[in-house]
């Protein structure tokens, strides 16, 4: 039981971190919901499951402040209903506010969960409890790519189930392409397509995603980066000031040092940093001391 819960707080850790970004836009896009977010509320059930929720946010709205709750699920939980109506007393009992609670259901398989717990036993004895689900597999392509929810584009190897089946890698590629023709900055681009690869991994297998993914790294090469830009035309600028050549070689390669740090430390291969960067490969096993 240990383990499991200790699974299950990582799982918690990585999907609050992958969908942290995306919150305004699934409360505009999916819920339908007008709001300002105000503070990001806590809830767990240290005494049932020791188990933290996925996202709650204070929010205004029209009708006033809501406690907006968002549960991420990836496979089919016949006990989700006793476990989001905990939640929502939670809420109620600790903030003081309504809940409008979702799940999201992001599994490849299909959707068995139910939305509701209902009992009638008498007027004085009774349940009427429900809360939406929202199945990714039934939202189309073309309905999250014709959007400026960018965010969103993390979801896109998930959704569409039935295109996605039917074209196999091709989907995975055209999500990736969408990704690309973002109207957005080059580091946004990378930070989405990160999540997708991620998320991709619960539809798709592991040779299947590399190979697309691999694309990725041609597509947003380094130097396209206004990061690894900036630090070259400040190296460059520093040599020309001195009015010195050799620092504007200085500056291209501690520019390029620090950019191979940094993806050292997202774990990419010795080979690529070395093609990428064009430092040998000697010199990027030197950063690892």
């Amino acid at each position: 039981m240990k383990g499991r819960n200790q699974m299950s707080q990582k799982y918690d850790i990585a999907m609050k971190n992958i969908f942290s970004d995306m919150a305004d836009d699934i409360m505009s896009y999916f819920l339908g919901l007008t709001s300002v977010k105000i503070d990001e509320l806590n809830i767990e059930f240290a005494k049932i499951e020791k188990r933290e929720s996925d996202m709650i946010f204070k929010c205004t709205t029209d009708t006033g402040d809501i406690a907006v709750h968002i549960e991420f699920q990836s496979s089919n939980d016949n006990k989700m209903p006793y476990r989001m109506l905990r939640y929502a007393i939670e809420v109620i009992e600790k903030y003081n506010l309504m809940p409008y609670q979702v799940v999201i259901y992001l599994g490849r398989h299909e959707l068995k969960m139910v939305d509701s717990i209902n009992f009638n036993f008498s007027k004085e004895n009774l349940l009427n409890y429900r809360y939406k689900i929202i199945d990714i597999g039934n939202i189309k392509f073309s309905e999250i790519t014709q959007t400026n929810y960018y965010d969103l584009y993390s979801l896109l190897p998930l959704i569409d189930k039935k295109r996605r089946e039917e074209e196999g890698e091709k989907y995975l590629e055209k999500c990736v392409k969408a990704i690309k023709n973002m109207q957005v900055d080059i580091d946004k681009k990378r930070n989405i397509a990160f999540k997708a690869e991620i998320l991709a991994g619960i539809v798709y297998k592991k040779e299947v995603i590399e190979r697309v993914f691999r694309e990725v790294e041609k597509m947003f090469r380094l130097e396209e980066s206004e990061t690894y830009k900036m630090i070259i035309e400040k190296g460059i600028k520093k040599g020309i000031e001195k009015g010195i050549e050799k620092g504007i070689e200085k500056g291209k390669k501690e520019g390029k040092i620090a950019v191979a740090k940094k993806l050292l430390e997202k774990g990419m291969d010795i080979d690529e940093i070395a093609e990428i960067t064009e430092l040998s490969k000697e010199e990027i096993k030197k950063l690892l001391n």
